[in-house]
């Protein structure tokens, strides 16, 4: 699957705009953490939306929640895919955004977060969903290209690099 027939210009955002609030003295750091991980995932699902391929927008955004409270979409090396199969969306979908400064999103190496690729799907729909993912995780593991998803300028640029690892 050409990640690229999927990802179009108006589903890149190359600066995310979530603020999240410092710890307050004597909060919990898991609260916290979920909390803005929550605020980063409304940042995500807003995104989707401009793909108008989506049913409930509420009802998505608690699907990518309950689905992060399994077990984080992080992956290290500052990257994480939110995914999920919902019954909102209509087709496959997914969308690319950036933190230049970064997020707690809980990743195992214990790094923030900077690049995200979030995917979303209907339920009967793994096979593309699935071959997606992993095409993903392919083209991540090269830190050149990593490196190269940090530094693009324009969304074109991004679907360029994209278009290069496919």
């Amino acid at each position: 699957m050409h990640i690229s027939r999927a990802l179009t210009e108006e589903l890149v955002q190359l600066e995310m705009t979530t603020v999240i609030e410092p710890l307050a003295e004597g909060g919990s750091f898991n609260k916290w953490r979920q909390r803005g991980k929550e605020l980063v995932l409304d940042e995500l699902v807003t995104l989707l939306e401009k793909g108008n391929r989506i049913g409930n927008r509420t009802k998505l955004l608690t699907d990518f929640i309950n689905r992060e409270r399994k077990a984080t979409t992080a992956i290290g090396d500052g990257i994480a895919i939110p995914h999920i199969r919902s019954m909102q969306a209509r087709e496959f979908m997914v969308a690319f955004a950036r933190s230049t400064e970064g997020y707690d999103f809980d990743s195992p190496d214990g790094q923030l977060t900077h690049i995200f690729f979030v995917m979303a799907a209907p339920p009967y729909d793994d096979s593309l969903y699935l071959r997606v993912f992993k095409s993903l995780m392919e083209m991540l593991q090269y830190d050149s290209f990593r490196q190269e998803l940090m530094e693009v300028t324009q969304p074109g640029e991004l679907l360029r690099a994209i278009r290069s690892m496919e």
